[in-house]
């Protein structure tokens, strides 16, 4: 299959790349500076994620989207969302696919309080929280488009081993056996690509956990 991979430099895309590379696919790194890429072999569309267009995105079977907003510009991520639903809406036959954050995920089933409403969320990581959650609800809003969103645990590790094993949910936050929220930035890369092989979610929201170190 024929992937992009947008943010391809940073901790997630990184590792989703690996994981696309191993997996024998056709990899293009998205990247606003490609001199960043580690990888020379890799395809290279140099381009920044506002300028994107249904032309560049539907040479691919799927689009990764694994930007990361810079602090105090989260904003960006409804921004940044706005535009690639606006590029899908032009290329239909390409997927997109969104690492997203924990903190839309809910608490309660009733679906009443997300994890980033609860007292002991972080206040520093609640702006990315709700403008991913922003995006999310873009998402859901659309029509015409492809998408899958993926949420990681609570706890997203960027230094956990690859486990190669996961437990999916929906839209609810999970606990490992342990009673952790946990998941590797490793293990999570294998859901995605898990995701793009063989798609189980078009047009929702998924979660994972996995067993902590």
């Amino acid at each position: 299959m024929k992937v992009g991979i947008i943010g391809a430099t940073g901790k997630a895309g990184s590792l989703i790349l690996k994981e696309t590379l191993e997996r024998g696919h056709e990899v293009t790194a998205i990247v606003r500076n490609a001199a960043k890429l580690q990888n020379e072999s890799v395809a290279v569309l140099e381009k920044d994620i506002f300028a994107l267009k249904a032309e560049d995105v539907n040479q691919f079977d799927v689009v990764v989207n694994a930007y990361g907003a810079a602090p105090g510009q989260e904003h960006l991520h409804v921004d940044a969302g706005r535009v690639l639903i606006e590029a899908l809406i032009g290329a239909p036959e390409t997927r997109l696919i969104v690492v997203g954050g924990a903190g839309s995920l809910f608490v309660d089933e009733a679906k009443t309080t997300r994890v980033m409403d609860t007292p002991d969320f972080p206040k520093e990581y609640y702006p990315t929280a709700l403008n991913q959650g922003k995006n999310l609800a873009d998402l859901q809003n659309s029509t015409d488009i492809k998408w899958t969103f993926i949420s990681p645990a609570a706890f997203f590790n960027p230094e956990g081993k690859r486990t190669g094993s996961y437990t999916k949910g929906k839209d609810h936050i999970l606990v490992n056996p342990q009673g952790q929220s946990y998941v590797s930035y490793a293990d999570f890369a294998i859901a995605v690509l898990d995701e793009i092989e063989s798609p189980q979610h078009i047009n929702e929201r998924f979660t994972l956990v996995s067993e902590a170190e």
